[in-house]
């Protein structure tokens, strides 16, 4: 069975594909604000995050779902993440800029203090909200499970050896305002970026960075992923800047791939993009060349990283046409 969890602005759509079957779609979570959705190597649970309202889990592979009791800064959730060493061992990322850990699946959780003692702290804000900053994204490292990786929203990429107890910012190379992060299990030490202000990537974790900017012709880049079977094919969605990212009235996005050290080339073919479509979120669930797309004209499936697309026939709404996704976590199981 195959379960896409796409997070929509205001509800999570829960698609599921059974050998044989048609897909069938159900509505979790509506009326709260999402901001990001995970999930662990147990299939039937689910993490995701929301602003305003905390963070909610299901152990029942998204039937239903339970709001967590945590002691965070605030209840703006911003990202979460799964450590690939230890499915009960997950991280996650609020606004303002904190993160915090659990070993026990979320039952519990610890905050990693001292990431806004570093130096750029002063200078981190998110322009929507200029008096205030977030974690965007978080990574753990795939070799390392001490080594973490954080994306401010925006202001800096920050990275850990030691599991949170001391952070480095800004290291040579990297970008401001980090929006996904990604690394590679056949890889060790690189680390992707797609970032407002372009992309980048590292080699030696997050240590220095190089910038391939060459065919990449909008470089407000958003979504990203890399292919689980070969490290050097990366797909980026990108804009020319927020509003023609985010807002749907005004957007034209669209998706570029790079492979093998080439220039980047932009992907027309079955996968929407351009006006009105606002940048897409990807994810890889895991088989070497399969990537799905989520963008506000519905959910995306290519078996050869890119060179084409098919719909996934979800339940899908003219309303959702109006919200830039969030996130999207695809299990095969």
């Amino acid at each position: 069975m195959t379960t896409a969890y796409a997070a929509l602005r205001d509800r999570l759509l829960v698609g599921r594909k059974r050998e044989s079957e048609e897909w069938t779609t159900t509505v979790r979570l509506e009326d709260h604000t999402l901001e990001c959705v995970t999930a662990t190597e147990d299939p039937d649970r689910i993490l995701v995050g929301t602003f305003g309202d905390g963070l909610f889990r299901s152990t029942d592979g998204g039937d239903s779902f339970q709001r967590l009791e945590i002691d965070f800064v605030s209840d703006a959730v911003m990202s979460l993440a799964v450590s690939p060493h230890d499915p009960d061992v997950v991280y996650a990322g609020t606004e303002p800029s904190r993160v915090y850990r659990s070993t026990d699946g979320g039952d519990s959780w610890t905050h990693l203090g001292g990431l806004t003692d570093l130096p750029s702290a002063d200078e981190w804000y998110f322009p929507p909200r200029p008096d205030t900053h977030h974690v965007r994204w978080l990574e753990v490292d795939p070799f390392d499970p001490d080594r973490l990786y954080v994306g401010i929203e925006a202001g800096a990429f920050v990275y850990s050896t030691d599991g949170g107890e001391t952070w480095h910012e800004r290291p040579e190379g990297s970008r401001r305002d980090n929006h996904t992060l990604a690394t590679h299990p056949d890889r060790e030490g690189r680390v992707y970026t797609a970032a407002g202000d372009g992309y980048a990537e590292s080699d030696d974790g997050g240590e220095s960075w190089r910038r391939p900017q060459a065919g990449l012709e909008h470089t407000y880049c958003w979504g990203l992923a890399r292919d689980p079977g070969d490290p050097d094919a990366v797909l980026v969605s990108s804009a020319s800047g927020a509003r023609t990212a985010h807002t749907p009235d005004t957007a034209e996005s669209y998706v570029y791939r790079r492979r093998g050290g080439s220039e980047w080339e932009r992907l027309e073919n079955g996968l929407p993009t351009g006006d009105g479509v606002v940048r897409t979120v990807l994810e890889t669930p895991g088989e070497p060349g399969v990537v799905y797309a989520l963008n506000n004209r519905g959910l995306y499936r290519s078996s050869d990283f890119g060179d084409s697309w098919t719909a996934v026939p979800l339940e899908w709404h003219e309303a959702y046409e109006s919200q830039s996704p969030r996130g999207l976590v695809v299990v095969d199981r």
